[in-house]
């Protein structure tokens, strides 16, 4: 059994810095600016031979209100209360603050187990703030190093106990019958086909990503779908830094969504911050298998809502588009119909693409968007035999046959696919360079409607099968006997 590790503290005292080294990996985003990380993010960690759960949080405000940062304290004490264990993070060059001394009392009541570190402690310049983290009262504080990776021995010598304890806990539930019996039925539940190679399964769950523009409701809508205020959210715009990715069962389908930042026009994108947080919420598009493009349902498909849903198709991914805020529209059925003309107008690349009507705030719709996304993954991963393909090419040639530019014939001998995620064709023919695009466009036309795969992208390639004769365009290295005589003489 593992443990989950909760690196609390003041803003700016290095708790992202000490995640990433923690998981080997920058994950969280990392900047002078104080306040950076807002929601919660879960990370594995592994130090030395250590495996454990690792938790990021925001930085605690002495905020009790319902403003941004009091929402965000919320939620770091909500982190506190699941977590084994509390890494509580100080500077040690500003050395104890006040606000050090009210969140040591609040940790010694909500947390089992504390461990204190004085972080940016290396040199001499930190030694006077880890003298005085004594008077916190947490024990001996462990001198840290996040950004130079000192101090991670000591870490590891202070978790080694915990584990044990975490192990021998494991060790007296597993004795219980019950209890055994009770895990090996969640297991079979949460089994997926293994007959089915791409079905998700809980080592290998469907990746969702959910990218819109700011204030669209990305988090609001991942908070309704796993049932729990795991996201921050608000009135304010702009509130999700990190792409954050949270594991969950949604509807008997094992799902790992990312929510991620609000994008914004490139030339609106001048701060650093910004920058670093679009640039995490196109690297989580990358890495999904479906991208979900939630729209406002007051000002939908703006000129960015085009470019973000673009970016998707043209990243291979599985695209379903999402109107949120349905609830607050008066005529669903007019507003509907210029919906789907819109879709069709502005994103011709996504033609057939799921379009779904939710609501976050209420829950209304979410059933559909489930249903509407595992069928977008199951076109993304879908196979056509060759002979299907062969038929299908030679209906495709018969109907319109390919053009003769220049008095060329083309001919087309043979198809087969070649990979999925997404799906992509190679079609053998005689002189591919001469095909214009717009016959390209009317077989990968064909191939949505005969194999229905509505919406998911198709990459279909042409190649030629080259010359016959081996020795065309060879030329001699040595010269002919005939050619040797004329040059004598």
């Amino acid at each position: 059994m593992s443990f989950t590790l909760a690196i609390v503290g003041r803003p700016n005292v290095g708790k992202s810095t000490l995640f990433n080294r923690l998981v080997g990996k920058r994950l969280a985003l990392v900047d002078d600016q104080p306040g950076v990380t807002r929601d919660l993010r879960e990370g594995e960690a592994r130090l030395a031979d250590l495996r454990f759960t690792v938790i990021d949080t925001a930085g605690l405000e002495e905020a009790t209100d319902e403003s941004l940062q009091g929402r965000m304290r919320k939620l770091t004490e909500r982190a506190v209360q699941m977590a084994d264990v509390c890494l509580f993070v100080i500077d040690a060059r500003a050395g104890v603050l006040p606000a050090d001394e009210v969140f040591a009392e609040i940790l010694r009541r909500s947390s089992r187990h504390v461990i204190l570190a004085a972080n940016k402690a290396e040199g001499r310049a930190g030694e006077a703030g880890l003298v005085e983290a004594y008077s916190l009262g947490l024990g001996e504080p462990l001198r840290l190093s996040a950004e130079h990776g000192e101090g991670m021995s000591e870490l590891l010598t202070a978790l080694h106990p915990i584990a044990d304890e975490m192990k021998e806990r494991a060790k007296a539930e597993q004795a219980d019958p019950l209890e055994a019996e009770t895990d090996i039925a969640v297991d079979e539940e949460g089994e997926i086909d293994e007959d089915a190679p791409h079905a998700p399964t809980k080592a290998r769950p469907l990746q969702i990503a959910v990218v819109g523009r700011p204030n669209a409701g990305k988090s609001t809508l991942i908070n309704k779908i796993i049932g729990d205020d795991r996201l921050l959210t608000g009135p304010e715009a702009g509130i999700t830094r990190d792409a954050i990715s949270i594991p969950t069962d949604w509807g008997g389908v094992p799902v790992r969504i990312f929510d991620t930042a609000g994008m914004r026009k490139r030339a609106k994108v001048q701060e650093k911050l910004e920058k670093l947080s679009v640039s995490d919420g196109l690297r989580a598009v990358k890495f999904a298998e479906v991208v979900v493009v939630l729209l406002d349902a007051a000002i939908p498909f703006e000129q960015q809502d085009l470019r973000i849903a673009d970016l998707a198709e043209r990243e291979g991914r599985a695209v379903v588009v999402a109107v949120n805020k349905w609830d607050l529209e008066e005529d669903k059925s007019a507003k509907l119909q210029t919906l789907k003309s819109s879709f069709e107008r502005l994103l011709p690349q996504l033609r057939g693409a799921p379009l779904v009507t939710v609501s976050a705030q209420t829950g209304r719709g979410l059933d559909r968007l489930q249903a509407a996304i595992v069928k977008a993954h199951e076109t993304w991963n879908r196979r056509v035999t060759t002979a299907q393909l062969n038929r299908w090419l030679a209906g495709m040639l018969e109907q319109h046959p390919p053009p003769a530019p220049g008095g060329r014939r083309i001919r087309m001998r043979y198809a087969t696919q070649a990979k999925t995620r997404p799906p992509g064709f190679v079609v053998m023919t005689s002189h591919p360079e001469a095909v214009p695009e717009s016959y390209s466009r009317y077989l990968v036309n064909g191939l949505r409607e005969a194999f229905d795969m509505p919406g998911t992208p198709i990459r279909l390639h042409l190649r030629g099968q080259g010359d016959k004769n081996p020795y065309k365009g060879r030329k001699s290295s040595q010269p002919s006997r005939l050619r040797k005589h004329l040059k004598d003489s």
